[in-house]
């Protein structure tokens, strides 16, 4: 029986270890998606990597090929694989979404070219980005919309648009972070688009985002304190993702926090902040062991 995407779901965007050489350690990386794994059913019937929690930016075509193809051999049985394509220019997003279909991902997570965060865009720009994707590569979408405040941003009228002429768009990151423009877009994609799928990935006000009713979740608190998915959001003020990383080693699923440069490493007051937050959340450490081979 072929296996089912679901777009409803909570996406926890998944870290990825290194070495002190800052190689991928795919040995702990293969672990913790088999814990990752564990809670399908519970609520996590996908992931996402290549997200800015997996550090897509620092990583080589080559690396989040290999990332992507770690993660459907270990979860793509059953969960709903998502690569995130992050590129300033449509050919290369186009052999990016290809190397993440070839890599065993069911999906993409195409983000704005970065360079219209500053410069801003031709209105008609994004639809074409994404049809001109989505025709060139053959695969799903979830669109990710930064926030209202920025260059970047797509208007509703933009995103209806997108979901009812390209069949591949199946889901909105709904990364607005607007509370009054969140709400109204949610409200007027529900009456022009009701099959699309809405998710937040607001880590930081999640269960004020949830409120209007979506359909699921695309967050890096997902990936560390997954128990705690719909109260995460008490547990640390600030979701950065070296903080999310530092969890996951106070947890006992990572062995370093390293991350790739420009990002330094945390002092020891940061993560002794971290250590508080786990404390007060409740959440023991993990067994990695039936996870590990």
């Amino acid at each position: 029986m072929a296996k089912v995407k679901n777009f409803k779901t909570i996406f926890p965007a998944v870290s990825v270890p290194l070495n002190a050489d800052y190689s991928i350690n795919e040995p702990e990386f293969r672990a913790y998606l088999r814990w990752i794994k564990s809670f399908y059913n519970k609520g996590i019937e996908g992931l996402v990597c290549n997200g800015h929690t997996g550090e897509v930016t620092g990583l080589t075509r080559e690396e989040r090929k290999r990332v992507t193809e770690i993660c459907a051999e270990e979860c793509g049985d059953v969960m709903t694989i998502i690569s995130g394509v992050n590129c300033e220019n449509t050919e290369g997003a186009i052999e990016m979404a290809k190397d993440a279909k070839d890599a065993g991902a069911d999906g993409i997570l195409l983000m704005p070219p970065h360079m219209w965060l500053r410069f801003g865009m031709n209105p008609k720009a994004p639809f074409q980005f994404v049809k001109d994707v989505a025709d060139g590569a053959d695969i799903d979408i979830i669109i990710h919309l930064y926030p209202a405040t920025s260059k970047a941003f797509y208007p509703v009228e933009t995103l209806i648009k997108m979901v009812k002429e390209i069949p591949h768009v199946k889901a909105i990151k709904m990364g607005t972070r607007v509370t009054a423009i969140y709400e109204h877009d949610v409200r007027e994609l529900r009456k022009a688009c009701p099959d699309v799928s809405l998710i937040t990935c607001h880590d930081e006000t999640l269960c004020v985002s949830w409120f209007p009713g979506m359909d699921g979740a695309l967050i890096g608190f997902a990936g560390c304190v997954p128990e705690l998915i719909t109260a995460a959001w008490n547990v640390f003020k600030d979701p950065a993702h070296h903080t999310l990383k530092e969890a996951l080693v106070q947890r006992g699923v990572f062995t370093s926090g390293l991350m790739r440069k420009p990002v330094l490493p945390l002092d020891q007051e940061e993560k002794d902040w971290v250590a508080e937050g786990l404390k007060k959340s409740g959440l023991p450490k993990v067994d990695m062991k039936p996870f590990e081979k």
